[in-house]
């Protein structure tokens, strides 16, 4: 007796927010083994893969108009990602789930998104305490973050400090580690070493918030919008500010269709 294996064919699509790329996946009928880590591993692999930042489910979602659900490329379910938040509304507005706003649930609760061509603002979560320490800032944007200003960022060994700030300072569970340099009152420039990744990205949506609530709490930023330039484009963000708490956070920046494909699992 033989048992025939027969593969299941999927179709996939890629996006890219300022250079944060990702693979997204319709899974609304929920067929996609995503508990299968080796595969979503192998999917985001750039050699023996589609490659991507992360892989992002669009699934079904009884309280919103669907679910975000975002893997690192390591295989590994993540927190909330800002710019795959951004992408996943463009992929969703592609699919007709929406047209030009939604309300979408992810791993740290819901959120509202509004899109105009390929421009995507997505509301983030309030984040009510930033911890202030000699060298650095630490807060949570729906994701943790390290913020430290360094001087030389075009020159600076991201990849190295970075890791060892993941693991050294905040063990295996590690956070994701930016580091930025003020360019003017209003202008601030990233990098970033991401956790899950396990290397530097070329922009990281969570990251650019931290960086700009915690550049107006220690006074760097006057006002309450800041413009940041990561390595693969520019983004926005909006605030409000009442009581120590930072709401109507908003990030905004492009999304964009890559390529689209088929692939057998």
């Amino acid at each position: 007796m033989f048992l025939i294996y027969q593969a299941v064919q999927f179709d996939f699509f890629k996006y890219q927010g300022t250079g944060n790329d990702f693979i997204m996946i319709d899974n609304r009928r929920n067929e996609l083994p995503k508990n299968d880590t080796k595969l979503v591993a192998k999917l985001c692999d750039r050699k023996f893969g589609i490659g991507a930042d992360g892989l992002i489910l669009l699934e079904n979602d009884e309280m919103s108009d669907f679910k975000m659900v975002y893997y690192n490329s390591d295989g590994n379910q993540g927190s909330m990602c800002g710019n795959g938040g951004r992408c996943i509304v463009a992929f969703a507005k592609s699919l007709e789930v929406i047209e030009n706003d939604a309300n979408f649930s992810a791993s740290d609760g819901l959120h509202h998104a509004e899109i105009d061509g390929d421009l995507v603002s997505l509301r983030m979560g309030d984040v009510k305490e930033i911890r202030e320490k000699p060298d650095y800032f630490f807060l949570n944007t729906g994701s943790p973050h390290h913020v430290q200003l360094v001087s030389g960022l075009d020159d600076f060994d991201v990849y190295s400090e970075g890791k060892r700030l993941r693991y050294g300072l905040y063990g295996e569970k590690g956070s994701n580690i930016n580091f930025v340099e003020q360019k003017s009152d209003d202008l601030f420039a990233i990098r970033t070493y991401e956790r899950g990744v396990e290397n530097e990205t070329l922009s990281c949506g969570t990251g650019v918030t931290a960086v700009a609530l915690a550049m107006h709490h220690s006074g760097e930023l006057k006002g309450n919008e800041a413009k940041i330039k990561a390595m693969g484009g520019n983004l926005k963000v909006r605030f409000e500010t009442n009581g120590g708490t930072y709401r109507n956070i908003v990030l905004i920046g492009p999304a964009e269709q890559v390529f689209k494909g088929k692939i057998e699992l």
